[in-house]
């Protein structure tokens, strides 16, 4: 219906274009800072921080590998709980330069936390993981799927 296609108020009146031009610049600030204060928790981890996976499934396994360049062992958690593997580490790099007229450094550093569903009934005691040039690599054994037996059924006396 064309009625259906003129924008309108809340009032359900039809809404007018303003053409005032600092109200416009008013209402696309308030636009833009709005937009802006709901992404901010993008902000909070950034993407560098957060690192790469690839998650793989055989019949037997579930397969995660996680690219943690400058990380060692001592860097990075790995927890089970509720079905849910964790990896989990902190990031810190330190770099210094001296010179004849001046002298450099920076620091950097962050936390992430990254999480994969497993199957249901998965233990710790079927979680390897070992790391090695930069990369994490778990390796989960899927537990044995459930058996169904049959019940024989009795005819009553």
């Amino acid at each position: 219906m064309i009625k259906d296609l003129v924008p309108v108020g809340t009032e359900r009146a039809v809404a007018r274009r303003e053409t005032n031009p600092f109200t416009v610049l008013q209402q696309e600030i308030d636009r833009l800072f709005d937009g802006f204060g709901r992404n901010f928790s993008t902000f909070a981890a950034p993407a560098a921080m957060m690192p790469r996976m690839d998650v793989s499934e055989t019949d037997k396994t579930v397969e995660i590998s996680a690219e943690l360049p400058g990380l060692e062992t001592k860097d990075v958690q790995l927890n089970l709980a509720d079905n849910m593997l964790t990896i989990r580490g902190e990031k810190k790099s330190e770099r210094e330069e001296k010179d004849k007229d001046y002298h450099l450094i920076e620091r950097s550093f962050g936390s992430f936390a990254r999480s994969v569903a497993l199957p249901d009934g998965v233990k710790a005691e079927d979680v390897s993981a070992e790391i090695a040039k930069g990369v994490l690599k778990v390796t989960v054994k899927k537990p044995a799927p459930k058996q169904s037996k049959q019940i024989d059924i009795k005819t009553a006396a």
